[in-house]
């Protein structure tokens, strides 16, 4: 059996035809706080799912509350701007049959017209951070050597596995939850994912990509782009956690100089 949890937040604009396409799997919304009518409209238009309504203490939080009411081998965690194609599910399900050590299944991810969005990652060191806050990747975009925190060289058209994927849809296997434990909730927004995997990972569990099985995600549309900092802090706490403080703090002078360097690109733009 297989269950979907779905946070919102805000999400009308997309929440319809999110449910619409995981109907007939047992389905919670945990809602954080929307203010323009997301709840009331689940209600009346998806009687059958459960929503729960808690304070807004971020992503990691959301999942876990909606994991622990449900039941099933399987849980389909699908952000409120995203929707599964016809057969996805399915697919997913068949593929983590077929793998039994998958922690983690996660679709190919297409924008709302229609194209590729690249959704493997990789870790983040302080390379990794470099090429990315430096500009470093954009010198050569196709190079492994300076894109691999986006899996640079990863052609998105097999199934292969990857060290992290995006988490806007996740298959989760909850075997592997109940033995590496939920998701880190100290994580607000951000690299919640991340961590998980890692963990995942580190106790043997995989994580793959299926491109057979497809979904639509409006990138960036639960938290309108917005979240720099947040993104900033969450990967510094990630690098804390699993490298240590002073792997962590090398990381943010190195942030640092990329933010100020932005900034001043910026000026000259507006020249």
């Amino acid at each position: 059996m297989t269950a979907a949890v779905v946070v919102t937040y805000d999400s009308r604009p997309w929440i319809e035809r999110c449910l619409d396409s995981v109907r007939g799997l047992e389905t919670v919304v945990v809602d954080h706080g929307s203010r323009d009518g997301t709840v009331a409209f689940v209600r009346e238009r998806f009687p059958g799912v459960a929503i729960v309504e808690e304070e807004n203490r971020g992503l990691a939080f959301g999942w876990n509350t909606g994991i622990a009411r449900t039941r099933g081998g399987y849980v389909l965690l699908l952000n409120a701007d995203a929707w599964m194609h016809e057969g996805a599910v399915d697919e997913l399900v068949a593929f983590a049959e077929a793998h039994p050590r998958a922690a983690v299944v996660a679709p190919q991810l297409r924008n709302p017209d229609g194209t590729l969005q690249r959704s493997v990652r990789g870790y983040p060191t302080l390379w990794r951070i470099a090429t990315e806050y430096l500009f470093l990747r954009k010198l050569a975009p196709r190079s492994r050597a300076l894109n691999a925190f986006y899996a640079g060289g990863f052609m998105h058209d097999e199934p292969r596995e990857a060290e992290w994927i995006m988490g806007a849809v996740w298959l989760v296997r909850r075997a592997a939850i109940d033995e590496a434990g939920p998701a880190d909730d100290g994580f607000f927004l951000f690299s919640e994912e991340t961590d998980w995997a890692y963990r995942f990972r580190r106790l043997g569990w995989e994580v793959w990509f299926d491109p057979a099985a497809v979904a639509t995600h409006a990138y960036g549309g639960s938290h309108q782009g917005r979240m720099l900092a947040e993104n900033v802090r969450s990967q510094l706490r990630f690098l804390e956690k699993h490298r240590g403080r002073a792997y962590a703090e090398a990381a943010r002078a190195i942030m640092l100089a990329g933010l100020l360097l932005r900034r001043r690109l910026d000026v000259v733009r507006a020249l």
